[in-house]
């Protein structure tokens, strides 16, 4: 093998080694050969164009040329021109799989699933750093330079790894650089002719090493035990890249701690993708699944810059569980059993399951952390295609009980309701301010949350800027718009700010029907709620996102049911003495007939037919009808609305009444518009959100698939019963939402502010224009007055 042939090989092998550092982040390792035989095509074309020709630019052109071919054929062949040459489709789809790939490494925990556009990340980043080292190495002779390239694909693996990059791919990156380095040394000593050791005159032509080489080698053995001994006896270099993994690792007994990577990375992300990819399937006995929200892991930790885990000791899973912490016997619990599917592609060291949970049926190497309750994945252990079935109790506290909370112990208060200095001050103010006149920490933990959901006028936006800071609660409250992070992080520092033990949970919402008696959960169910400690009830979810999840039971205010109005009982003694009998008067005037007498005891009639009090039962009777006529008023508009919108008329017109029903009609029972959402996506939310299934979803999509018609169509197609389809979501909502959802959507149809806004429109019109005569008119009379 020639010297040029044997320094491209160590450049090949030099490159694969470093590459060997990304293993431990993905699974499989099938992506690993693919790169190796393209390294190889690459490596071998500049051979050939260096033979050819000694000039170093079109070797470097030739082989970018055909490592672009290759990365195009394996990856966007069905794009390109005639499945090699990159075309405009073709570098659109490159654009498409590179912003998956980034997704996709935000989203997954370490081992990553090989999707698409992580296998190119890897296998194009491999390809372009073999590139950048056989030019230097190879065809520019400099192969001390080539290790940059190399220390950068190294470094890469070893800061996303858990580990921190473990020895043993230490050693293969730099073993594959030295490799690289006596290849070039040793091309460059043959060049010089016949190398001469021992005395004069005695030439060395085989055999041994010449002295060189051997020195070579022995400086790079001890420079490379150098790097590994020196950090692992300095403790002023430990925690770097050459550091063992101490955290988020079981020791295999009962002992160890965890310390988990931030979950909050990739929630906005999947909150924002175009499909709701699903995450895990489940089945479960419970009567209703809107409480069955699916926690991952506790955020407790509060240092001003973010929200995170503590590091909590770990323990062997028992079963069952141990006893919930801050739990009395006598708040009402059900015990529900939920059998569990993770997809294939789902991996994660944190298992998704309801919160508190009783016991755990799991196969596989899993820890249980008691203090949230939570398990985790030892020694590789993830989620992917799991299955496990959770006993959890669903807890119902009763107003009252909350409200009677004692106070908690001082370990709970000290570790819970901590802030940092850097907390504005406003976030405590608002915190009095919206609780003021609230006699218990159950009163103002509901007044916060209305305040979030309802009352203080927050908008939800998943494109807000992330941010669980200090500076990014406090530019919520000013800016009132965010989604399920900011509404979680702003409620629970300002819980804390009030003495109530606080901490934010993260996991999913309780997904939507999979047609087939099951749930599924997919990625834009993602979500963080605020979870408030009350000694008695223990960690208790709050719901201060609007638009999202469902308000827990225990917090809203207690309705009449509509069957049973709010009337006194008679009292037992009521009925049990008799009516007294009519009598006649004490005495009579003498002189009066018996009919003059016994017309004194019969009362006087006042013109009534049959002695009713009319005019009394009007006095009574109007203000009543005032009231229920008020009260009506707003059913009344609704049902006013609906009849107009439906009555017919040009096709895109009845297109977007049609819709704006449908959307109003949600509204109703508590499913917020997103006006900037595509048709598309409003309708996939209205099914997700209000549970519809069967005629009731086919019909919401069947109204976008409208009113996208009427938008974008130059002639839209007359689309026929679209009332009909109105009326399919409307009964499917209603079936879907509780009976106070729908006695509040009778009563106080949310969507009725419309007509506040229309009138408030108008009479700023109004407003306007009477300005602009009053100005005019002030116009004009100036001048006079400034010359009297």
């Amino acid at each position: 093998m020639s010297g040029q042939a044997r320094l491209a090989f160590c450049a090949w092998a030099a490159t694969l080694a470093a590459a060997c550092a990304l293993l431990p982040l993905v699974a499989p390792a099938g992506w690993l050969f693919q790169a190796a035989l393209l390294l190889g095509v690459q490596s071998a074309v500049g051979a050939v164009v260096r033979r050819m020709t000694p000039a170093g630019p079109p070797a470097v052109a030739a082989q970018a040329v055909v490592s672009l071919l290759l990365l195009t054929f394996v990856f966007v062949r069905g794009h390109a021109v005639l499945g090699v040459l990159p075309g405009p489709d073709a570098v659109e789809a490159f654009g498409a799989l590179l912003a998956q790939g980034t997704a996709d490494v935000g989203r997954f925990s370490i081992p990553a699933p090989v999707t698409d556009g992580i296998r190119l990340l890897l296998v194009g980043g491999v390809v372009v750093i073999g590139l950048l080292v056989d030019v230097l190495a190879v065809t520019y002779r400099a192969a001390a330079p080539a290790g940059l390239p190399l220390l950068a694909l190294y470094s890469v693996a070893a800061g996303l790894s858990p580990e921190g990059g473990s020895r043993l791919w230490f050693l293969c990156a730099a073993g594959g650089y030295l490799l690289l380095l006596l290849a070039e040394g040793r091309d460059r000593l043959s060049r010089w002719g016949r190398v001469f050791g021992g005395g004069p005159g005695t030439a060395r032509s085989g055999g041994a090493a010449p002295p060189p080489v051997r020195n070579g080698r022995r400086i790079g053995a001890v420079a490379l035990g150098i790097a590994l001994v020196v950090p692992a006896v300095l403790p002023s270099l430990g925690g770097g890249l050459l550091d063992a993994a101490r955290q988020g690792r079981g020791t295999g007994g009962g002992g160890g701690t965890v310390s988990a990577v931030n979950p909050l990375v990739a929630l906005q992300d999947s909150l924002n993708q175009p499909d709701n990819r699903t995450v895990l399937t489940y089945t479960t006995d419970a009567e209703s699944t809107s409480d069955m929200y699916l926690r991952i892991v506790a955020l407790d930790r509060f240092d001003g810059t973010s929200w995170r885990p503590s590091e909590r000791r770990i323990t062997d899973l028992p079963r069952p569980l141990p006893p919930v912490p801050g739990l009395s016997p006598s708040v009402g619990t059900e015990r529900v059993t939920t059998s569990f599917r993770a997809a294939g592609w789902y991996a994660q060291n944190w298992l998704p399951m309801p919160y508190p949970a009783a016991e755990v049926r799991i196969d596989g190497r899993w820890r249980f952390e008691p203090e949230g309750r939570t398990l985790v994945g030892d020694r590789g252990q993830t989620t992917r295609g799991v299955r496990y079935e959770v006993d959890s109790l669903l807890v119902r506290p009763t107003a009252r009980q909350l409200s009677d909370a004692p106070a908690p112990s001082p370990q709970i208060i000290e570790e819970y309701t901590g802030v940092p200095e850097s907390l504005p001050s406003v976030v405590a103010e608002t915190a009095r301010n919206v609780t003021e006149g609230a006699s218990n920490d159950y009163e103002r933990a509901v007044r916060l949350q209305d305040w979030f959901s309802s009352q203080g006028g927050f908008r939800y936006d998943t494109q807000v800027k992330a941010g669980s800071g200090s500076a990014a609660i406090a530019r919520f409250l000013e800016d009132r718009e965010g989604f399920c992070v900011h509404f979680a992080f702003s409620m629970a520092a300002m819980a804390r700010t009030l003495d109530i033990p606080a901490r934010v949970a993260v996991g999913f919402t309780a997904g939507a029907s999979d047609g087939g008696g099951g749930m599924a959960v997919g990625l834009q169910d993602a979500h963080a709620w605020p979870e408030l400690y009350f000694e008695g009830v223990g960690w208790t979810r709050f719901e201060p996102t609007p638009s999202r999840g469902s308000v827990p039971e225990y917090t809203q205010p207690d309705l009449p049911s509509p069957e049973q109005p709010d009337v006194p009982e008679p009292r037992p003694d009521d009925s049990a003495q008799p009516l007294p009998e009519p009598s006649d008067p004490e005495e009579c005037v003498p002189g009066q007939g018996t009919e003059d007498c016994g017309a004194a005891a019969v009362p006087q009639d006042d013109g009534a037919a049959g002695g009713f009090p009319v005019g009394r039962a009007l006095l009574v009777a109007a203000p009543v009808l005032l009231a229920a006529g008020i009260l009506a008023l707003p059913a009344l508009w609704r049902g006013r609305v609906r009849s107009r919108r439906l009555a017919g008329g040009d096709p895109g017109a009845l297109a977007f009444a049609a819709w704006r029903e449908t959307t109003d009609s949600a509204w109703d029972l508590g499913i917020t518009p997103q006006e900037s959402a595509t048709p598309r996506t409003a309708a996939a939310r209205v099914v997700r959100l209000g549970r519809l299934e069967g005629e009731a979803a086919e019909a919401v999509h069947r109204l976008a698939t409208a009113v996208e018609e009427a938008l974008y169509a130059p002639r839209p197609r007359p689309a026929q019963g679209l009332a009909e389809d109105v009326r399919r979501v409307r009964a499917g909502l209603r079936a879907a939402a509780g009976r106070g959802a729908r006695l509040r959507a009778l009563l106080l149809p949310r969507s009725a502010v419309r007509a506040v806004w229309a009138v408030s429109e108008r009479w700023s019109a109004v407003a306007g224009r009477w300005s602009g005569a009053v100005r005019r008119v002030r116009a004009r009379i100036r001048p006079s007055g400034q010359r009297a």
